[in-house]
C-alpha cells in the first residue's frame, strides 16, 4: 500500500488549502493509434505504477501507457491482492510506442532514470516484491538490449550499489482497475501526487527535455 510520511500529511493540509488557485499542469494523455500504424510494446516495473506512468506519458513517441500487473502466478489479480505481496506480480506499466519516434534503448534510459534500480523489492516507502525493479522483455532484441544496458550501467559506476533490476520474459499483463489509470493526470491535487510523483516528474522532464511531447509542460 502507499505509505505517507507524517511530514507529507502535515504539509498537505496547508498545501491543499490553496490548491484551487494553482494552474493545472498540462499532463499528456493517451493518443489514438491508427490501424496501419507500426507500434511496439514495452513492459517495465519501477515501483509505484502511478509514478512511472506519469513519467512515460511525457515522452514523444509514447502513444499509450497502461498501469497493471505482471510476473505473477494469479490470474486477473486485484490491486488489493497484489498489495499483499503473495501473488508474485509486480506493479508495471505497459507502454505502446512508435519506434520511429522513440527507440527501445531510449525507453530503457527513461526506465532507469525513473526510479532507483539498486533498491531490492522496494522504492522509497513502498516496500514489497510488488515494487521490484523489473523489465519484462517481449522479444530477444529487447532482451539483448536490456541485458547490455544493465551491464553498462553497473560498469559505469553511476550507482554506489549494484543494479538489482530483474530481466525476465513477458508472459501476461493484467490491467489494473480504472481508478489507477492516468492517476497523476486525474488526481494531481492529491498529496501523494504532489509530494512523491511531482518531484520525480520534474527531475525526469529535465533529463528528457529534448524528448518530451510538443506542448507538454
Amino acid at each position: 500500500m502507499r505509505r505517507y510520511s507524517l511530514l507529507s500529511c502535515l504539509l498537505a493540509i496547508t498545501f491543499l488549502a490553496c490548491a484551487q488557485s494553482k494552474q493545472k499542469e498540462n499532463v499528456p494523455g493517451d493518443q489514438k493509434v491508427a490501424k496501419n500504424e507500426k507500434v511496439e510494446t514495452a513492459t517495465f516495473g519501477g515501483g509505484c505504477f502511478w509514478c512511472t506512468e506519469a513519467q512515460f506519458q511525457y515522452l514523444d513517441g509514447v502513444l499509450k501507457v497502461e498501469s497493471g500487473f505482471s510476473g505473477g502466478t494469479v490470474a486477473n489479480p486485484s490491486y488489493e491482492e497484489v498489495c499483499t505481496g503473495t501473488t508474485g506480480h509486480a506493479e508495471v506499466i505497459q507502454v505502446t510506442y512508435d519506434p520511429a519516434k522513440v527507440s527501445y534503448d531510449e525507453l530503457l534510459k527513461a526506465f532507469w532514470t525513473a526510479h532507483d534500480p539498486t533498491q531490492l523489492n522496494r522504492q522509497g516507502n513502498d516496500v514489497g516484491t510488488q515494487y521490484r525493479s523489473v523489465i519484462f522483455y517481449h522479444n530477444e532484441e529487447q532482451h539483448k538490449l536490456a541485458e547490455e544496458y544493465k551491464a553498462k550501467l553497473d560498469k559505469s559506476g553511476a550507482y554506489d550499489k549494484p543494479v538489482v533490476t530483474e530481466i525476465a520474459p513477458f508472459t501476461k499483463f493484467y490491467k489494473a482497475e480504472d481508478y489507477h489509470q492516468n492517476y497523476y493526470k486525474e488526481n494531481g491535487e492529491q498529496p501523494y501526487c504532489h509530494f512523491v510523483i511531482a518531484p520525480k516528474l520534474e527531475k525526469f522532464k529535465k533529463v528528457f527535455k529534448d524528448k518530451l511531447k510538443p506542448g507538454a509542460n
